[in-house]
């Protein structure tokens, strides 16, 4: 085989990782709104039954909807590269910077200004969480919040694709930022709330993070090393993932359809919320893209590694945020309305960034014999 066949066969294996689902995400999220938004309004008792199903507060199909939406993200991912971050540590200490040390900050300064000040006047009413009447603008500013301190560990494998970036650095990445969060988005989670007057208990969040991003780790882990050890790793790249793939994207909307169909009569009466919302959002998400490309390119990183570093910070693990807002606050909140409006800014924005990033290669460093290009026969975005 040639070597232009060869990378030609290397480049469709690459781009085959993007299902039908993931493809036409945005179609899909909307269609979910409106389903969800319909069952809501012709069955609103739905929320009594779905109630009646719950664990301590824990709904039961929502916890089993969103293992299935965090499963197969991490049992993609081999931590066991974590390791070579040594060797090549810039691009990893960048994302830890930028996720952890400024990104959590600026989504308040972003909320606190729009939802909390600006469109205050706008935001009117209250709602009932832990048994304390909270306005609003607060429960919106929480969700805001939840999105900020929640890296992207799973989608931001798809921009690295379609960036032309280092599938491997990224993985890197996308491994010690998900082992971060298990340290960090509790203690900062609980403190940025309670300094914006929703405080919850230590314990909750601790539980959340355990049970939406602890409990799917240690199930990809360990089915990862039972994969490769009894059946190979042909087979689990060629039969496994192939069947698991829609998984994910199945699980998400299926959450959706039920976050909608709770939220159907507030987005019904407040259409307006969602696009006051969407503002700091996605102000927020362009602003940590672009201090975080200007860092790549002051410390000299190659585009292969500057791309996904950069679109590992712009974007968010909504699924976590989802996950701990629904067990925070309820499903019929303020805080989860917030961080489902991050899904739907979040796949338009992080294709046009993805595309900004293309235009903008030849402004670094090139190490192309790193990165796994995409075929673009299974891109739509590309040309």
């Amino acid at each position: 085989m040639s070597q232009n066949s060869q990378a030609s066969t290397a480049r469709i294996q690459a781009g085959s990782n993007l299902s039908f689902f993931e493809k036409y995400l945005t179609v899909w999220v909307f269609l979910c709104i409106f389903v969800g938004i319909a069952l809501g309004r012709l069955f609103p008792g739905i929320a009594v039954a779905l109630d009646a199903m719950s664990v301590y507060q824990v709904s039961i199909p929502i916890a089993v909807c969103l293992f299935f939406m965090m499963y197969p993200i991490m049992v993609k991912i081999d931590f066991t590269q974590a390791a070579n971050a040594i060797r090549a540590p810039k691009p990893v200490i960048l994302t830890l910077v930028v996720n952890w040390l400024i990104k959590p900050f600026t989504m308040v300064i972003f909320a606190q200004f729009f939802l909390g000040w600006l469109f205050r006047p706008l935001i009117t009413g209250t709602e009932i969480i832990g048994g304390s009447e909270v306005a609003l603008a607060n429960s919106y500013i929480a969700g805001t919040i939840l999105l900020g301190i929640a890296p992207c560990t799973a989608m931001v494998l798809l921009w690295g694709y379609l960036s032309y970036g280092n599938q491997g650095h990224t993985l890197i990445m996308v491994a010690v930022n998900s082992l971060a969060m298990l340290f960090l988005y509790a203690p900062l989670g609980r403190w940025l709330l309670a300094a914006n007057d929703l405080t919850v208990p230590w314990q909750t969040i601790v539980l959340s993070v355990v049970i939406y991003v602890g409990l799917p780790l240690v199930s990809g882990m360990y089915s990862r090393y039972w994969i490769f050890k009894y059946k190979g790793t042909e087979w689990f790249e060629r039969r496994f993932l192939n069947y698991l793939t829609p998984v994910s994207i199945t699980a998400l909307l299926l959450t959706l359809v039920l976050l909608f169909a709770f939220k159907g009569e507030l987005i019904v009466k407040n259409p307006l919320h969602i696009l006051l919302i969407a503002v700091p959002l996605f102000i927020q998400t362009n602003f940590i893209f672009l201090i975080s490309y200007v860092a790549a390119l002051k410390l000299n990183l190659s585009y292969e590694d500057a791309a996904p570093a950069a679109l590992i910070g712009a974007s968010n693990h909504f699924e976590v945020a989802i996950a701990t807002a629904v067990m925070l606050f309820g499903l019929n909140s303020g805080a989860a309305l917030a961080t489902v409006v991050g899904v739907l800014i979040e796949v338009p924005v992080m294709l046009m960034l993805v595309e900004l990033c293309k235009r903008t290669a030849a402004w670094f460093p090139r190490e192309p014999e790193k990165a796994t290009l995409p075929d673009p026969r299974c891109f739509g975005v590309l040309k």
